[in-house]
């Protein structure tokens, strides 16, 4: 069974050298060429990716590439392994071919431990930092296209932790339907949200919505997955994020 994970980036950074993992230069339409494959050639989004961030990646892969089983990660975040020893480095410990294939024969998919919220809801995170109108539009498609959905969508919304990053690895099959399903709903919200007065930041919305909808989609369909930890190749700067969090919730008007 073959297996390939794209490490999804838009700059020139080291690189895994497990042949598991394929760099993609994503939105790669708009930018400088990088010495990475692109998500700009066969069918391909690139040119969305300033809305749609990693996700121009994941759909270079369900309509160009050839494999049994396929991932999506981060140039800075990656599934982290569980090799033995001690004073490894960050790059010796991320997940490696051997462990993914004895993974994947227990579980078609493979996700990063869920994040947790803490003190808020999905919904309140996501309005506190983003639009409201972005998860009423959202629910309204899936009400009119997929209303067997909508249940998922509420209440993974009340949850206090969720999957984030756009991570995964799955089987084929399983990425293929998840791809038809997220695609045409995110085309949809596309057509529909006006983003004309978005900052750059939330302008990605379509990526962040996409996030959201993966457990939507994994409970609906109710996807048996196994959750792995996550390897952060630089530092979180928590303490920035935990300011910028508490601000958004209480400060916010």
């Amino acid at each position: 069974m073959t297996t390939q994970i794209i490490v999804a980036t838009h700059k020139a950074y080291r690189m895994p050298s497990d042949p598991l993992y394929l760099p993609l230069h994503v939105g790669a339409a708009l930018r400088k060429p990088l010495p990475y494959t692109g998500d700009d050639t066969g069918d391909n989004i690139s040119e969305k990716n300033a809305t749609f961030c990693e996700l121009t990646g994941l759909y270079w892969v369900w309509k160009n590439l050839d494999a049994d089983s396929i991932g999506l990660c981060h140039y800075r975040r990656y599934f982290a392994g569980h090799h033995p020893g001690k004073g490894l480095n960050k790059w010796a410990r991320i997940l490696n071919s051997e462990e993914v294939r004895t993974l994947l024969s227990i579980s078609p998919l493979l996700l990063p431990k869920k994040r947790n919220y803490l003190i808020e809801t999905g919904y309140s995170q996501y309005v506190h930092a983003h639009h409201k109108a972005d998860l009423v539009t959202t629910r309204e498609i899936l009400s009119e296209r997929y209303p067997s959905y909508v249940f998922a969508f509420d209440s993974t919304l009340e949850k206090r932790k969720g999957h984030r990053f756009n991570m995964f690895i799955m089987r084929r099959e399983l990425l293929d339907a998840y791809c038809v399903w997220l695609f045409d709903v995110l085309f949809e919200l596309e057509a529909r949200l006006d983003i004309s007065s978005y900052s750059d930041y939330n302008r990605r919305v379509f990526g962040f919505i996409g996030e959201r909808l993966l457990d939507v989609w994994i409970e609906t369909n109710h996807v048996p997955y196994k959750e792995l930890p996550v390897l952060h190749m630089e530092s979180q700067h928590w303490l920035k994020k935990g300011t910028a969090f508490l601000k958004r919730k209480f400060l916010a008007s």
